[in-house]
């Protein structure tokens, strides 16, 4: 019997396209659709020429959320699923096997647990206006562990993210906008397309200058800004030799748009 496909991956020029597949179900999530959207993580990684993600979800709801009775046995021995090599973990907790290049999120409906906790790992997020966001582990007896009491209050303060993972409260696409959670907000429906051009957007952009930026971002949020201070120019200097480079400047000066090729 072949696999039920959960997880849609496209390529879309220069985008890689990742979406849920599990409508009927709420896009609740299964240990199988971790270890799938892992591989599409390793491949947008890998890939020279994929240059952005767009992870979105079909139907009306992003996702219900962790299906319990799959993850808790992993839960209870205090560990995830094990990640084999060439894959990215979707949490983002082991920060030297982050993801690398830029990921926008689309998130609609229902948006709990887990899928909110992957909105913080991911870098442009767009919501539908009936978005239903909330960290409501506390409501099921347990608490985050894919990263949002580390991650959020980084993002949002810590009495709003407090206010957020300790009520178990659903947040709307409003009030994540108001936040910063979100960077956009659309009519439902159209939250994919949105994000879609926000991802061709940055995919043509020079590939080695985005991923330089985004980890000279990451740096500072982990290792502080001193640290990312000093970086800065030394991570430039391999970059200003490169074909991209001469080419944004040679399109500065003809005024027209870069032709960038990611070396």
């Amino acid at each position: 019997m072949s696999k039920e496909k959960k997880i849609d991956v496209q390529k879309e020029g220069h985008v890689l396209l990742i979406g849920f597949d599990r409508a009927e179900k709420r896009n609740a999530f299964d240990v199988d659709m971790y270890w799938d959207i892992a591989h599409a993580y390793g491949r947008l990684n890998d890939d020279p020429d994929l240059r952005c993600g767009l992870l979105y979800a079909k139907g009306d709801h992003f996702s219900s959320g962790l299906d319990l009775v799959q993850w808790a046995p992993f839960f209870a021995e205090g560990k995830m699923p094990d990640m084999p090599e060439g894959v990215i973990d979707p949490f983002g907790l082991d920060e030297d096997r982050r993801l690398m290049k830029p990921l926008v999120m689309a998130i609609q409906g229902i948006t709990y647990t887990f899928a909110f906790e992957m909105l913080l790992t991911s870098d442009i997020r767009v919501a539908a206006s009936d978005l239903r966001l909330g960290q409501i582990e506390v409501k099921r007896g347990i608490y985050p562990v894919g990263g949002a009491t580390v991650r959020m209050f980084e993002e949002i303060g810590w009495g709003n993210a407090m206010r957020y993972i300790l009520t178990g409260d659903e947040m709307s696409a409003d009030e994540a906008y108001r936040l910063g959670l979100v960077q956009a907000v659309t009519e439902p429906g159209q939250q994919f397309d949105k994000a879609l051009e926000l991802a061709v957007k940055v995919s043509k952009q020079a590939p080695l200058a985005v991923q330089a930026a985004l980890k000279s971002a990451r740096i500072a949020r982990v290792q502080g800004t001193k640290t990312a201070l000093a970086r800065l120019l030394p991570d430039l200097m391999p970059i200003m030799t490169s074909q991209d480079a001469a080419e944004g400047v040679q399109a500065f000066i003809e005024r027209r748009e870069a032709n960038f090729k990611g070396c």
